[in-house]
């Protein structure tokens, strides 16, 4: 037998014990968490105050636990990743992670596993997000957003399906009364709308019309106090890479383009005169 051959019979002989050794480390360690887990196992009662105490230390801590998409005139809402991860850290003797599983031609792959080290429940969710819009493929920058994203949807559907129900809806309820307010008379009612309204029209140059659209609603005197959250919610998911600002809205930017290149040509735009520099109806600008 060559000396060459002898080479490689001892590089997998190698490699194999190297992997049996990360095996057997991996496995004392989960063994060394369980244990410990059920040595300290959890309180649910001090785990739901925890969780409501902090989802509703302050307004801008609450408004970050909701979320809100506009889905065919309707809006779906629900638990948003910070209180996920709220929850995570609170509930105790869990692991959880996240990652980018895989970038294919028009997808991106996230995954998620979230493991009950007490129980020893697992669950693994996979997230698909497209990565191909109205200009083509997008950039990379616009690619790790979009992976970042998914992957926090991944971490949110994985330790929801894990943390007890009861425990959640409890700390979900108390953020959305925290995030509404005090709205009982109509002087406070108007001017939370009027917040919610100017927001979205300056930071997403938005019209009034299609913010009324994305809430399902007609007319201002129909948002209420449920409606107001939904903004907020939906402030958040645009925030966190939910939904995107087309979706919400119907506008469409080039995310084909470097971000770079986005301010340049938009500094150039501004720069032309008056009557050639308005942007075309329906269209995002990004200055």
């Amino acid at each position: 037998m060559s000396e060459e051959t002898n080479d490689e019979m001892m590089s997998v002989i190698n490699n194999s014990t190297d992997i049996e050794a990360i095996e057997a480390s991996s496995r004392a360690e989960y063994d060394i968490q369980i244990a410990t887990a059920k040595k300290y196992p959890r309180n649910l009662s001090r785990i739901r105050d925890n969780v409501v105490a902090i989802a509703t230390m302050n307004k801008e801590t609450a408004e970050t636990c909701r979320y809100a998409l506009p889905r065919g005139g309707k809006t779906l809402s629900g638990v948003s990743v910070h209180l996920a991860r709220i929850m995570a850290q609170q509930y105790g003797n869990i692991r959880v992670d996240s990652r980018v599983k895989q970038i294919t031609d028009k997808q991106i792959i996230s995954e998620a596993v979230c493991f009950d080290l007490e129980t020893n429940y697992a669950v693994k969710v996979e997230v698909r997000r497209s990565i191909v819009g109205k200009y083509g493929r997008y950039n990379d920058d616009m690619i790790t957003v979009t992976g970042n994203a998914a992957s926090a949807i991944a971490y949110r559907n994985a330790v929801m399906a894990v943390i007890p129900k009861g425990i959640t809806d409890v700390a979900y309820n108390a953020a959305v009364r925290m995030i509404t307010g005090d709205l009982t008379s109509e002087d406070k009612l108007v001017a939370a709308r009027n917040k919610a309204i100017t927001y979205f029209k300056d930071t997403y140059s938005v019209t009034e019309e299609q913010i009324l659209k994305a809430i399902g609603v007609r007319a201002m005197g129909q948002i209420k106090a449920e409606q107001i959250a939904d903004l907020r919610g939906l402030e958040q998911s645009l925030k966190d890479g939910d939904t995107t600002v087309d979706d919400a809205f119907g506008l469409t930017f080039d995310k084909t383009q470097p971000i770079e290149a986005k301010k340049a040509g938009t500094k150039k735009e501004a720069e032309k005169p008056l009557e050639t520099s308005e942007p075309a109806k329906g269209t995002l600008n990004l200055g």
